[in-house]
């Protein structure tokens, strides 16, 4: 009897991890990177891929940062995407064309849905999906920006990009005139593309806890170029 419940206690374990990892990735690109590889069945079939820009308060140079909050923190609790993932760290503002070289690095080794490529970040993160999503429009399917700005120099490149902008009205961090800027800017372009939510009684810090949920993950999944 002792046996047969340790041999059920393996199976479940084994049924749990199969075909998933995360690697470190520390030197072969501009920045590190934390990289999620789905299930072999996802992975072998051209998953989309999911880019998420961290926060100042996750900077520097150890990976393990990334664990406090966001994408990878859901995974390591074990929370499964269908995507494949890409978590670089950067320890000074993030640039567009760095997370670019991380992202054609990770395409080259796995092949992966180009027309579902999708950016999520949060704070100085969220700063970095604008900018990556205004500077490389044609290649993001979907983009959400938490408490967060931008260049409005991109809004033409934005406005072509289903783009999700969250602040909280309460953020005295990053006020929420920094997203407004960016929202009024792509205005001029066209709305079609843009959803803009102002979450009352929010602060910079409250909006982390979109990462623990659902809703902007179906968002996101759903758009295809």
């Amino acid at each position: 009897m002792r046996t047969f419940i340790l041999l059920l206690i393996c199976i479940g374990c084994s049924f749990g991890s199969f075909g998933q990892k995360i690697e470190r990735h520390l030197k072969e690109a501009a920045y590190p990177y934390y990289l999620y590889l789905p299930h072999d069945s996802i992975l072998n079939s051209h998953p989309p891929v999911m880019v998420f820009l961290h926060g100042k308060s996750l900077s520097g140079s150890n990976l393990e940062n990334l664990k406090k909050y966001g994408v990878m923190s859901e995974i390591i609790k074990g929370r499964h995407f269908p995507a494949i993932v890409i978590a670089p760290q950067t320890n000074n503002g993030w640039k567009p064309e760095s997370i670019k070289e991380v992202l054609d690095q990770v395409r080259a080794k796995y092949p992966s849905d180009s027309t579902r490529l999708y950016v999520i970040g949060m704070s100085m993160g969220g700063y970095g999906t604008i900018n990556f999503t205004g500077t490389y429009p044609d290649i993001v399917a979907g983009a959400v920006a938490m408490c967060g700005g931008g260049d409005v120099r991109l809004a033409e490149g934005l406005s072509k990009v289903p783009l999700w902008i969250r602040h909280g009205n309460k953020d005295y961090v990053v006020p929420v005139s920094e997203s407004q800027k960016v929202v009024n800017a792509i205005k001029k372009y066209t709305t079609d593309n843009l959803t803009f939510t102002i979450d009352k009684g929010l602060d910079h810090g409250d909006m982390e806890r979109f990462f623990r949920g659902t809703e902007v993950y179906d968002w996101l999944f759903g758009k295809k170029k």
